[in-house]
């Protein structure tokens, strides 16, 4: 069976994409092996989603899935390892198992979170250094936590961690956060210690986190902080593997060039949601999905 569009990844422009494309009578095949809602899954709190003025991004995306899985004609629990074809006729999606066809391909691959890349990281992984204050800040309740970042993100999870009884300190390598004002309203009531115009050299450790060895940006003395676990925080990288294959034009920084209504410059390929490195939020994330699915229609239909 060909399948008139294809959807890789199953964030919420990914769903808001099977949404739309399906309502203009397009079938769809997804394909998602992640967490569905990628990275909005994990966040611990979403505040300025419309509609939803306080909600955590689990529950979000739990209701978001539930209603984009009634459009999709088929899902694919699966990485597409390789995509083929183009110039108009269509392609080629291979999975491990599947090997399936579609007319039109949206990509909504979002992004992944960006590493530190300082000796002990690698090493630690999964032993006290996080990327997830949601999936692993349980385990931190009453210990001593470094997060590392100083955007939205890093000040959300040192709020979350803070809630759950740790001891939090916000590592951030300036001496302001790029975090909206609220948040630093909240972290200093929340009294989180703020460590400025600091990075992380190394992660000490054998079997686990047992320390960071840190250096100040201004007057380069270096120190040691005794801390249990530590979140990064800073930033993510485009998941451009596919627009790769296909010969998508890519920006400077990694992420999928496209136009007003989501097109690239490969003919019925489109792409949405963070992978387009607009707007990283949820509302706009939906909105490009629905964009995309509509593109799609028209350049299939000939309208």
């Amino acid at each position: 069976m060909t399948f008139d569009v294809g959807i890789i990844g199953f964030g919420p422009a990914g769903m808001s994409a099977a949404i739309y494309a399906k309502r203009f009578g397009l079938s769809t095949i997804v394909f998602e092996h992640g967490i569905s809602g990628g990275n909005a899954a994990l966040s611990p709190l979403i505040e300025n989603y419309l509609g939803f003025p306080e909600i955590s991004g689990s529950d979000l995306v739990a209701a978001m899935e539930n209603h984009a899985k009634k459009y999709v004609d088929k899902f694919v629990d699966e990485k597409v390892a390789d995509v083929s074809g183009g110039t108009g006729r269509g392609f080629e999606l291979e999975t491990r198992r599947e090997r399936e066809k579609v007319r039109a391909l949206i990509i909504a691959t979002g992004t992944k979170h960006r590493e530190l890349g300082v000796p002990g990281e690698q090493k630690l992984r999964g032993r006290g250094v996080s990327y997830c204050a949601t999936c692993d800040g349980f385990f931190f309740r009453n210990k001593k936590v470094a997060v590392i970042g100083g955007g939205n993100t890093a000040a959300v999870e040192a709020l979350y961690l803070r809630d759950l009884g740790a001891e939090v300190y916000l590592i951030h390598r300036r001496d302001k956060l790029r975090a909206e004002e609220v948040y630093y309203k909240r972290l200093n009531e929340k009294k989180v210690n703020l460590v400025w115009n600091t990075v992380v050299k190394e992660i000490l450790g054998e079997k686990k986190v047992e320390a960071l060895r840190l250096e100040n940006r201004v007057d380069g003395t270096v120190s040691e902080i005794q801390v249990n676990g530590v979140f990064v925080a800073i930033g993510d990288d485009p998941q451009n593997e596919i627009p790769k294959m296909l010969g998508v034009t890519l920006r400077e920084d990694g992420y999928v060039a496209v136009d007003q209504n989501c097109r690239t410059n490969v003919k019925h390929v489109y792409a949405c949601g963070d992978i387009t490195g607009l707007f990283n939020q949820v509302v706009v994330a939906a909105a490009q999905g629905a964009l995309a699915a509509r593109s799609a229609y028209e350049d299939l239909t000939k309208i």
